[in-house]
């Protein structure tokens, strides 16, 4: 069963079409490449970082970029000497390219590469328009003031 029947969300939820778009997207796309390794943590509540084993490859050959909601993460491999004769070849140097979407209040707030693990860091940053506040309760003449001001 690989397809999402979203006939309900359509009847009783209004604005979720960028989700239901996002959710065709994956039905849709080719699987995602194993290569490199990689892991995605919750750090914090509101914080997450990428890991992703990168063995092989110099800060020069690795490039992120952010496209609006898209983190596109590429390894270019430069070519090496035509003349090394390998026995046995295990540390895979191939090009690759990841990509990840990512909410909206979802920032990419730095990332560093060390021993062979690139690690980007991420915080979602929530608007204080969006934060929970509290509604302070008035008194009655209040309301009947605010009412008539408003008609």
């Amino acid at each position: 069963m690989r397809t999402f029947d979203l006939s309900n969300l359509h009847r009783s939820a209004i604005g979720f079409d960028r989700l239901t778009q996002m959710l065709h997207e994956v039905q849709r796309s080719e699987p995602q490449p194993s290569y490199p390794p990689y892991n995605i943590e919750l750090v914090a509540e509101d914080q997450y970082r990428i890991t992703m084993a990168v063995a092989g490859f110099d800060r020069s050959e690795l490039d992120l970029e952010l496209e609006r909601d898209t983190l596109k993460i590429v390894g270019r491999k430069q070519k090496t000497e035509q003349g090394t004769t390998y026995l046995h070849r295990g540390i895979a140097t191939r090009d690759f390219e990841h990509r990840f979407k990512l909410a909206d209040q979802v920032k990419v707030v730095g990332s560093s590469l060390d021993n062979g693990l690139l690690k980007i860091a991420l915080v979602r940053e929530i608007p204080e328009a969006l934060k929970p506040r509290k509604i302070a309760i008035d008194g009655v003449d209040n309301l009947h003031a605010l009412e008539r001001k408003a008609a």
